[in-house]
């Protein structure tokens, strides 16, 4: 089954334990019994609606064991993806950035699709690696853009999934670039990009030429609409992480 939760920052009436429920079934019944559930979840900003429709609560559901999360940045992911998730026997929280909704972009339907829970390279590059997923992926690519400009090569990983996360390609990249800056919608405080962000503190320790350096909204309630472009990360503020590692 697949199902659609338009969530918007309130917790509904059972649904915690719904989804506590569900990311134990597996595990309890021993991977005898296959769970094949997708629940698709509307998520962050850049739509200027009130607060509370613009959030990124993914990082509520990637710390919940035995749920997967994934989050499409393009229109083929968006289409491979939702395949994949309902091919699968586990249940998946499927985030969509409503930011993306009116993206129109090629979908190949004949050639392989990556793995779901495959991190990507996005845009190749030797300097700097940037790391997001969803919407966030955009940002990022037009900060590279910008960078290019400069003279600053950065490389772009789409993380795709956030429950679990495929690693390799990242350590791959900041073996190669040395310095990275993880970038997303959600408040930083106990977040994805701070997982990612110790992770590879973790496993690249001694390929790292600089700290790895967060970029997300702050530590706050969502603000009005009117304020989103404040409080969200943009291109900016991924280049002044950028520039601050380069400075090391």
């Amino acid at each position: 089954p697949v199902c659609e939760i338009q969530f918007d920052g309130f917790v509904y009436p059972g649904f915690d334990q719904i989804v506590s429920q569900l990311a134990k079934l597996t595990n309890r019944h021993r991977g005898t019994q296959p769970f094949p559930v997708v629940i698709r979840i509307p998520h962050g900003g850049h739509i200027g609606a009130i607060e509370h429709h613009q959030e990124s609560p993914e990082g509520y559901f990637a710390h919940t064991a035995g749920l997967r999360v994934v989050a499409p940045s393009t229109a083929n992911d968006a289409y491979w993806m939702m395949r994949q998730a309902i091919e699968s026997d586990d249940p998946i929280i499927f985030m969509e950035p409503k930011a993306k909704y009116w993206t129109k972009g090629a979908v190949d339907t004949t050639a392989p699709a990556h793995p779901l829970h495959a991190s990507v390279v996005a845009k190749p590059g030797e300097q700097v690696t940037l790391v997001g997923h969803s919407a966030m992926v955009h940002v990022l690519l037009q900060a590279a853009a910008i960078a290019e400009g400069e003279g600053i090569s950065c490389e772009v990983i789409d993380l795709r999934s956030v429950a679990p996360v495929d690693y390799q390609p990242l350590i791959d990249s900041l073996r190669k670039t040395g310095r990275c800056v993880v970038a997303q919608e959600a408040p930083g405080h106990v977040s994805i990009g701070s997982e990612v962000a110790a992770t590879l503190m973790e496993r690249c320790f001694y390929s790292l030429e600089a700290p790895v350096l967060r970029v997300s909204a702050f530590d706050a309630p969502f603000p009005p609409s009117q304020l989103e472009s404040i409080y969200l990360p943009d291109a900016d503020r991924v280049l002044d992480a950028v520039d601050r590692v380069l400075a090391y």
